[in-house]
């Protein structure tokens, strides 16, 4: 079965709704993409043919939908806060160099350079055992939470970077789509390129400030693909200030490039009981391997970070603003 692009739209009401991408055209659905899935996955009931069933014979123009900021994430939740984002890291195979020197503390003698990181070890597990048999556990991933649906923005929309962040950094991966059913049954809706933004200052000053550092927006679509998670994915990132091109490199993803499985990724996210909860959306990030971080770019306010791909019609954008924060105070009841 041929894979099916959706987006997103809000449509004349404010409400989203799905949308079939048909080239440079949108055909909108009658319902949200949460509404349609929950429907297949909680009745036994194909995608596919219910996206069939609830497509009406409106359209919009792809492009216009986009100036006009009526695109959305391709998957939204009535109540963000049932929306989970969360992601793996060292994953791919080219993840592990800039990570590493990221967390070498080392000053430099002989001795102390043979010494092998945290994140090295990780990543060699997983070159050992990522990839299990079918059906076989293999070794778990470094993980880590991210957020709920109140910090992922739309494509094209900024993403905030608060006073208190030492840095804020574009991540292009792939990301994974879920629903859990009223029986707690998993199901994969499908994948989507996302913007897995994150403070790798914080991160570099020590490795136990990672859960920190992932705690920022993300952004991901604006496509989702319905169909088999792919063996490879190519892509391309730049960033732009002022309208001129900083910092621009390919990416690969896909399992071709990763040393784990995706079916290992999924297997150790939801062998915990709480993400099996009914009602659940789970975005969760597959990793990246290419960070303009670690060539010494530092984004600022303004900054566009483009993500493009071959498998979207059009990238995935988002600037960024800075946003000032209040302590929190912390009354007694």
């Amino acid at each position: 079965m041929d894979n099916l692009h959706l987006v997103q739209v809000s449509n004349d009401h404010g409400e989203p709704v799905a949308a079939r991408v048909m080239g440079g055209s949108l055909q909108l659905l009658e319902k949200s993409l949460y509404q349609i899935a929950s429907m297949a996955a909680n009745n036994g009931l194909s995608l596919h043919e219910l996206i069939d069933q609830h497509t009406t014979k409106t359209t919009l123009d792809y492009e216009k939908a986009i100036h006009d900021r009526r695109i959305l994430p391709p998957i939204t939740h009535p109540d963000p806060s049932h929306l989970l984002l969360s992601g793996t890291g060292l994953t791919h195979l080219g993840s592990a160099a800039p990570r590493h020197n990221m967390h070498d503390n080392s000053s430099g003698d002989e001795t102390e350079q043979k010494s092998t990181t945290d994140t090295q070890r990780m990543f060699e597990l997983g070159l050992q055992s990522g990839k299990p048999p079918a059906g076989q556990a293999g070794v778990q991933p470094e993980w880590f939470y991210k957020g709920t649906g109140h910090n992922l923005k739309s494509p094209y929309q900024a993403l905030e970077l608060p006073d208190f962040a030492l840095d804020g950094g574009e991540e292009a991966e792939l990301a994974g789509i879920y629903i859990i059913n009223d029986s707690g049954r998993v199901f994969r809706i499908g994948y989507t390129l996302g913007n897995e933004f994150s403070d790798h200052v914080t991160e570099k000053k020590n490795y136990l400030y990672l859960a920190h550092s992932k705690l920022r927006d993300c952004s991901i679509g604006p496509e989702i693909i319905i169909g088999d998670l792919p063996e490879e994915v190519t892509g391309h990132i730049s960033i732009h200030r002022s309208g001129d091109i900083i910092w621009s490199r390919d990416f690969t993803s896909g399992e071709k490039h990763m040393c784990h499985s995706f079916s290992n990724l999924e297997y150790h996210h939801f062998k915990y009981a709480q993400f099996r909860i009914p009602g659940q959306i789970h975005v969760h990030f597959f990793g990246a391997a290419t960070l303009s971080f670690a060539d010494g770019i530092h984004l600022q306010t303004g900054d566009k970070i483009k993500i493009s791909s071959s498998m979207t019609t059009y990238p995935l954008e988002n600037s960024l603003y800075k946003t000032a924060t209040s302590f929190p105070s912390v009354e007694t009841l």
